[in-house]
């Protein structure tokens, strides 16, 4: 794999975009310090400009030079969380321009676990801007065959890595106002933030960051979540082709049918993939039996809310 790694740092250094496996999604990569390469990242997922990029590092040390203030809770969670699906947001530093902020006054900075992530880090030497290798709002990929199906020639090189271990994206923390607000839930939950910092909820004035947006992670037959006790009804209304993701086993009436697991770190794995699989079935719906109610599933129902969202 070393040989394609320097490649890929090559790639990087010379202004181009490198997709490459971390441990939550499959991210596409460009310069972070390179205003063209982010461009043509930017221009590659349909991203708007004003939507930041979290930067990807090889330790902590690096990452936090891309911050001018760092408070200890962010130590505390970086010492605890890093390398790891954890992205914290802080004031950014000089090194941290506006075409990757979005403008903004704060930076998304994430140190990955991956080993290949790990490994390109290491070789490439500097901050990675990457946002997930897919066009902006549709499903995430967690395969580089995914990459490829979606982003095809206009990636330079697809690193392989095996399927995303978590599945979900990271879990966003932001400390740029002394508390410690929960953006984005993830793999690491509010319960274990709460054993290191006292977290809250995000405010509508939190900065924008990835995932923030009502509608993401979204496939292109439209869905629609539904709790469990309204999925028969609502499978016995539809005339057209159905597709389910559902808990229970499959129903002959549907046309499509995908079990999914019953717990959520199993769940999150396999969502994406499952997102499109289903779109992929012929169908015109999506039925999505909704997840338990619980902290637990706090990530995994963010992801499904807003993946069947209104267009």
């Amino acid at each position: 794999m070393k040989p394609e790694i320097r490649k890929a740092a090559e790639i990087l250094r010379a202004g181009g975009l490198v997709a490459f496996p971390t441990e939550t999604v499959y991210g596409l990569g460009a310069d972070a310090s390179n205003a063209g390469a982010v461009a043509r990242l930017y221009a590659t997922k349909r991203r708007p400009a004003d939507h930041p990029v979290i930067v990807h590092f090889g330790s902590k040390e690096k990452a936090f030079s891309w911050a001018r203030e760092v408070p200890t809770g962010a130590r505390q969670l970086a010492e605890r969380f890093w390398p790891g699906p954890l992205t914290l947001i802080l004031k950014r530093s000089a090194l941290a321009k506006d075409f990757i902020t979005g403008g903004q006054d704060t930076v998304g900075l994430r140190v990955p676990s991956h080993p290949v992530a790990r490994g390109l880090l290491e070789m490439f030497q500097g901050g990675i801007a990457a946002p997930s290798a897919n066009r902006f709002g549709l499903v995430s990929p967690t395969t580089a065959a995914h990459v490829r199906e979606d982003l095809g020639d206009d990636v330079d090189l697809v690193l392989e890595g095996g399927p995303s271990e978590v599945g979900i994206e990271s879990t966003i923390v932001d400390l740029s106002t002394g508390a410690a607000l929960l953006l984005r839930p993830g793999a690491i939950s509010r319960g274990d933030l709460a054993q290191l910092l006292n977290v809250k909820e995000a405010r509508l004035s939190s900065p924008r960051h990835s995932g923030g947006l009502e509608r993401h992670y979204a496939p292109r037959t439209p869905a629609r979540l539904v709790s469990t006790h309204d999925l028969d009804k609502e499978i016995e209304k539809l005339k057209q082709r159905v597709a389910v993701l559902a808990f229970s086993r499959p129903d002959e009436r549907v046309d499509y049918w995908l079990r999914m697991p019953r717990n959520p770190e199993g769940y999150a794995r396999r969502l994406y993939a499952a997102l499109r699989e289903l779109d992929t079935a012929g169908c015109e719906t999506i039925l999505v039996e909704a997840p338990p109610d619980a902290p637990e599933w706090a990530a995994v129902r963010d992801r499904l809310q807003k993946a069947c969202a209104a267009r």
